[in-house]
């Protein structure tokens, strides 16, 4: 297929060439195949075909067209939950990225929504892991995204997710409060352990049994920072891991061993599920837009496939 991107430099970013510009965007395109998509009219710098290297300053649009792209399959069935006319909730399948990695590029939920959305120039506003699912907010335009993403706080009042962990807590209610940080020596350095007060970044969050299964428990956890892993990581200190967590579960076992090859389908079997089973469940926010003060709830109960076997257990 021929594949169309759109790629916005950083706003304060100095001019540079646009062929530096666009060589990060896929990184295992060589210089030669960029050189090959300009000679051939398939690069526009704000709407106007480039067939030359010329400067582009920060704050321009970049659309390109790489013709017979393919890459992994992954699930695209995103959907919009909410929107006004600044800001929009949007569900985000699990096991797609919310913008590009060293696999995925043209399947991003960024790339996706400024395709198939009515926001072309949709930027997001925060994050979520790639095997995460669920709720996550975007501004409709660069404008709005601005606006809104240096102030978070003053947008979102309540962040709670769902998760499935391994093990039936002994408590129905746990409060954790703890310092985050990676380890040195960690062989996977993306790891986020709990440390002596000091040593790491401040974390909060709450967890709550909605369920107890079969080995397995249903949980709410509402987060009130957000640090990276906080609520994989705050778990599995707990001694409850979420199913289907490489990095947390099993030891890192899986994630160790996907970095040398694909896990097989008896890597699956063990993991119970081929992503991590966290879903952004709801977001309250602080209503900006209206007089009164109320809050605007967003609730997306669509568990992904994975859930439905342990849920019904």
């Amino acid at each position: 297929m021929d594949a169309h991107f759109v790629w916005h430099t950083p706003a304060g970013q100095p001019p540079q060439l646009l062929l530096q510009c666009l060589a990060p965007c896929i990184p295992y395109l060589t210089a030669q195949q960029w050189l090959s998509l300009l000679n051939q009219g398939l690069i526009r710098v704000n709407g106007a075909v480039c067939t030359d290297n010329v400067l582009v300053n920060g704050g321009s649009r970049i659309d390109y067209t790489v013709p017979d792209y393919s890459e992994g399959e992954v699930d695209t069935l995103w959907q919009c939950l909410w929107y006004n006319t600044e800001i929009a909730a949007i569900h985000k399948p699990a096991n797609l990225p919310v913008n590009r990695t060293t696999r995925n590029v043209y399947n991003t939920l960024i790339q996706l929504l400024r395709r198939e959305s009515p926001w072309p120039d949709a930027h997001l506003l925060h994050r979520l892991d790639t095997e995460t699912s669920g709720i996550i907010l975007i501004g409709q335009n660069h404008a709005a995204a601005l606006r809104h993403q240096a102030h978070l706080d003053k947008l979102i009042k309540r962040k709670i997710y769902h998760a499935i962990v391994h093990g039936n807590p002994a408590w129905s209610d746990m409060p954790c409060e703890c310092d985050l940080n990676t380890q040195a020596g960690s062989a996977i350095r993306a790891q986020m352990y709990v440390l002596p007060a000091g040593q790491g970044k401040h974390s909060r969050s709450h967890f709550r049994v909605l369920k107890q299964l079969k080995g397995f428990a249903l949980l709410e956890c509402e987060i009130f920072t957000g640090r990276k892993h906080q609520i994989r990581a705050q778990l599995a200190s707990l001694g409850h891991p979420i199913v289907g967590d490489k990095i947390y579960a099993h030891g890192g076992e899986f994630y160790l061993k996907r970095l040398q090859q694909p896990l097989a389908a008896e890597d699956f079997d063990q993991l119970i599920s081929e992503h991590h089973l966290l879903h952004a469940y709801s977001l309250h926010l602080h209503n900006q837009w209206q007089t009164g003060g109320a809050d605007i709830v967003i609730n997306d109960p669509h568990y992904p496939p994975a859930w439905q076997a342990l849920l019904n257990h």
